[in-house]
């Protein structure tokens, strides 16, 4: 075989494209060539109003200046730097910057490269923790039906999207769930939900089964993002912290979605006034530019590790590129960038005109219903029997013909678009999106 040989442009057979259907893809591919702030350039030269931020992730838009001056610099200065028993400062740079704009408490980051890896990190970060107060007996880990905490075998464990485990065999053992709070009772609420917060009380049974002494951790998004945005009832968090904390049990945010600016607050955490023992963040950490994610940890987490010999590494996990040289660099741009724009709290002053554009789509077709908080939103669709998702992606599919992109997960459409985003252009992309929903079956 010659070395030298590359496929076509046109050859798309390699690539095995995820989380994609992908012969219909293939078929009927959807290349996008470039990007500028709020919009994306497709193949054909049309404009694509980006009503996802990537996927959740590019939050001050695309191509933003100060961002791909860093990382172009970065590359030139110091591409790689060995994350073990070595350092640099962009590393403790961005950690600091991280920490001043999280909740009181959370005082320490660990690095890795996405979200699936700071979930997996949490809660081998978890179960160490109580390891090292003495407390071994501590391995179970709860999660939450219809939860989304990424793709390795610990997310998929403590996750509760059925597809995303029902294929892989056997997951960690020690595993419980807390029954998702998507209830019908609270059909088209804008904002917090009323009703629902009892059902953190089921922390409580499984608490009463297994016994509190072997319960490590309890993980949930604080507010549901790719299961089809799933807003926390009123009080709901609140009582998750409390019994977590009543019982020794670490509460951990993950925030790979709602961090940086999502809700209108730096964290969820702070957006709701609940602060757990970790977060974990990824996507908008750098912009979607370079892959990073973190675990933003308690100073009581931390501390318990630093006992022992100094020489002695406290914890044996890590990876590669944890705090990358050019990741950090980005991650101090998109910092910068959020601040000198006022992006972390951008989404609470566009909340009530996105929220009254969404529910203006209330008595079109299919609508069943529809769910918003700061700059996400979702419209759930009355599904076609014996082909669940098919009518949102139908409407997916139009979409990107009618100039906007949005994401579906099963028969919901899910929005979330660039903080960036200006009144006139929400009036269109929730208008193209009326159209969509008035034209599919």
């Amino acid at each position: 075989m010659a070395l030298d040989r590359k496929p076509a442009p046109n050859d798309l057979r390699a690539f095995w494209m995820p989380f994609t259907s992908n012969r219909q893809f293939k078929a009927a591919p959807r290349m996008l060539v470039s990007a500028k702030d709020m919009h994306y350039t497709a193949a054909d030269g049309r404009e694509i109003l980006d009503g996802t931020a990537g996927l959740w992730c590019c939050n001050a838009g695309h191509c933003r200046p100060k961002i791909t001056e860093a990382v172009q610099n970065q590359v030139a200065e110091l591409d790689y730097a060995p994350a073990f028993q070595m350092g640099h400062p962009l590393a403790f740079e961005l950690a600091n910057r991280l920490v001043d704009i999280a909740p009181d408490g959370i005082d320490h980051a660990f690095y890795c490269n996405s979200g699936s890896e700071a979930v997996d990190t949490a809660l081998k970060i978890a179960l160490a923790y109580h390891r090292a107060r003495g407390e071994g007996t501590r391995t179970r880990l709860i999660g939450r039906e219809r939860g989304y905490h990424g793709v390795g075998f610990g997310g998929i464990s403590v996750g509760g999207i059925v597809n995303n485990r029902r294929f892989f065999g056997s997951l960690l053992a020690g595993v419980d769930h807390l029954p998702h709070t998507h209830l019908p009772e609270n059909v088209f609420t804008k904002g917090q939900p009323e009703h629902g917060a009892n059902l953190a009380d089921d922390l409580e049974r499984i608490v009463a089964l297994h016994g509190a002494e072997t319960i490590a951790a309890v993980i949930v998004e604080p507010m549901a993002g790719s299961t089809g945005v799933l807003m926390p009832p009123k009080g709901y968090l609140e009582r998750l912290r409390e019994i977590t904390r009543k019982h020794g049990i670490l509460l951990i945010f993950d925030e790979v979605i709602t961090g940086f600016g999502r809700l209108g607050s730096p964290f969820a955490a702070q957006h709701f006034g609940v602060t757990p023992d970790m977060i974990t963040c990824a996507k908008g950490l750098t912009n979607g530019v370079i892959p990073m994610g973190a675990v933003l940890t308690s100073g009581a987490i931390h501390d318990a590790f630093m006992t022992g010999p100094e020489h002695v590494i406290e914890l044996f996990h890590g990876y590669t590129y944890s705090g990358n040289p050019v990741a950090c660099a980005a991650g101090i741009a998109t910092l910068d960038t959020y601040e000198d724009e006022g992006l972390l709290t951008r989404a609470a002053e566009l909340d009530q005109h996105w929220q009254e554009a969404l529910h203006g789509l209330r008595d079109l077709p299919h609508v069943i219903d529809i769910r918003n908080m700061g700059l996400i939103g979702a419209v759930e669709l009355k599904g076609i029997d014996g082909q669940p998702g098919k009518r949102a992606f139908d409407a997916f599919l139009k979409a990107y013909e009618a100039g906007i992109l949005i994401r579906v997960t099963g028969d919901t459409i899910a929005m979330s678009p660039p903080l960036i985003i200006s009144k006139a252009q929400i009036d269109e992309l929730i208008g193209k999106l009326a159209e969509v929903l008035k034209a599919i079956d």
